[in-house]
Parts: structure tokens; C-alpha cells; sequence
């Protein structure tokens, strides 16, 4: 059996980041050859990320890009647990797959896995990489991309938690920033009253509507107070009639009026929102992660 050096190992975990021990077996299944010792660990990855894919995640983090004269993007990156969201090599892949986003126009996950990254490699292969280092199940799940010369601000809230990017007509770049706050603060729905949702409206006459019923006013009194609660509702969810974070005194329409802008769109993303989390005890869940490495 050829002998591996610990050198060997330690040049092998600098190129790649996966554990010694899987170094030196991948470097003794290769008889020391490391760029075959590369290619071993490789397909061990893909086939360790496919098994990790089933797994939920709902960690993770928001990252967002802005390049001049082009536009933007904001992505969610998601992970197993908060602790691995928070290491570099998560950080670096998100912010590569954000930028990867801002500089082209892929038309959706799909497109954007099989585009080809700074390492030559496609962006799919990059986060079955990635996965194989970290031990859990990345996922590469929304992005929204910004092609625009407008004002365009962003914000990145609570560590990658919330994100926002907020283009605006007008305005300047103070301005953007403050929309970006708000939009951070207040988790509008929509940008105006005119664009709620009307599946949503209808849920909320029938809370409404059973509520008013529980209070055993007259009819017309209950239907002022159903029609009251809604139009209170969706004001709260729209951007332009929120309380401005700044001057709670005007709603952000007031404020975009006084500094002669609109906002043309918007998209705020919050970690996990939607995703249905496990429930595991934490004992389980540092033995699970034990097991798997």
C-alpha cells in the first residue's frame, strides 16, 4: 500500500476543504495521485449531495448584488442549520451565486444551476462541492433579478435573515436607501392598494366577516366593521400607505411625493418563510450531524 504523506493530506484539504480523513482515503484509493485523489472526491460528493438533498432546509441567508449600469439581483441560499449559513465558504457561494445572477438574466433555477461560475465549473457542481465540505444539503432556492438604470438600493438585515432591493424613478440614492429600510421594516405585501391579492382579500373578508358575526352587532354596523378592518389590512400591507419608518407622522407616499419619486417594484425576501421546519430534539440533532460526517 502506498504511503500518504501528512503533506499530501494538508495540500489535498487546502484544494478542496473536505475532512483529513476522507483526504488520506481518497489519496490511498488513487495511490497518492492527487489530481486522481480530486476526481475520487468528486463523485463521493455528488453522490453524498444527492442523498443530502432530500433533507430540508430552511436556514440560510439573502445575499444581493448591484452592478453599475445593469441592474441587480437579490437571491436566497439555503442551508441545514444556521451555524453552517454562517461560515465563509456558505457566505462566498452566496454572494457568488448573486452576483452570478446580477451579471446575467438566467431565466430560472434551472438555467441558473447550469451556468458556468469564476471556476470553471458549473454552479450546480459548485453547491454539490460545497455541500460535501459543510455535510449538509444546500439548496439554491429564489432569486430575483433587476435589469434597470434607475435608482436601485438594497439592504441585507439581521446578518442575511432579510433582504430588499427597491428600484425607484426619481429620487436619489438616499432616498432608495430609505425605501429599502422600509420595505425591510414594514414587510409590505405590495407596492399599492390597487395590487393586493385578490385570493388573500377573500380569506380576510371571511376572518372579517366571521368576527363581526361573533359580536353580535346589527347587520349594517357589522358590515362597517368588515369593511373598516379591510380597508385598515390592506393599507398596512401596502408600501405607499405604510407609516413612514422615519417620520411616522406621513405614510411613505407623502414621503416619495416630497422627494419627487416612485417606486416601480420591489422584492424582500426573508429567510425560511414558506418552508415547513422539522422539528427535532437538539441531542438528535448534533448525533444526526455526527453520524453523517
Amino acid at each position: 500500500m502506498t504511503e500518504i504523506s501528512a503533506q499530501r493530506v494538508r495540500e489535498l484539504r487546502e484544494k478542496t476543504g473536505v475532512g483529513f480523513m476522507e483526504c488520506k482515503k481518497a489519496l490511498v484509493e488513487t495511490a497518492g495521485n492527487l489530481e486522481a485523489a480530486l476526481v475520487y472526491l468528486e463523485k463521493a460528493g455528488l453522490a453524498k449531495a444527492d442523498r443530502k438533498s432530500a433533507r430540508v432546509a430552511a436556514e440560510g441567508r439573502v445575499e444581493m448584488a448591484i452592478t453599475d449600469g445593469q441592474g441587480g439581483a437579490l437571491v436566497e441560499i439555503n442551508s441545514e442549520t444556521d451555524f453552517v449559513a454562517a461560515s465563509d465558504d456558505f457566505r462566498g457561494f452566496a454572494q457568488n451565486v448573486a452576483s452570478l445572477v446580477a451579471a446575467r438574466n438566467p431565466a430560472d433555477i434551472d438555467e441558473l444551476l447550469q451556468m458556468t461560475g469564476p471556476s470553471g465549473r458549473s454552479l450546480d457542481e459548485e453547491r454539490k462541492s460545497l455541500m460535501l465540505r459543510l455535510g449538509e444539503n444546500v439548496l439554491v432556492r429564489r432569486f430575483r433579478k433587476f435589469v434597470t438604470h434607475r435608482n436601485l438600493a438594497g439592504y441585507i438585515h439581521q446578518g442575511g435573515q432579510i433582504g430588499v432591493l427597491v428600484e425607484l424613478e426619481g429620487g436619489n440614492a438616499e432616498v432608495a436607501r430609505n425605501m429599502a429600510l422600509q420595505i425591510t421594516a414594514g414587510a409590505p405585501r405590495w407596492l399599492e392598494p390597487s395590487r393586493v391579492d385578490p385570493e388573500w382579500l377573500v380569506k380576510q373578508r371571511e376572518i372579517a366577516e366571521h368576527q363581526a358575526r361573533e359580536s353580535g352587532k346589527p347587520p349594517a354596523i357589522m358590515q362597517k366593521m368588515v369593511e373598516g378592518r379591510l380597508k385598515k389590512l390592506v393599507e398596512e400591507f401596502s408600501l405607499t400607505h405604510q407609516a413612514y419608518i422615519k417620520e411616522p407622522d406621513i405614510n411613505v407616499m407623502t414621503y416619495l411625493s416630497r422627494s419627487g419619486a416612485t417606486v416601480i417594484d420591489y422584492v424582500r425576501y426573508a429567510v425560511g418563510e414558506g418552508i415547513e421546519k422539522g422539528h427535532k430534539d437538539f441531542a438528535e440533532e448534533v448525533m444526526a450531524q455526527v453520524n453523517q460526517r
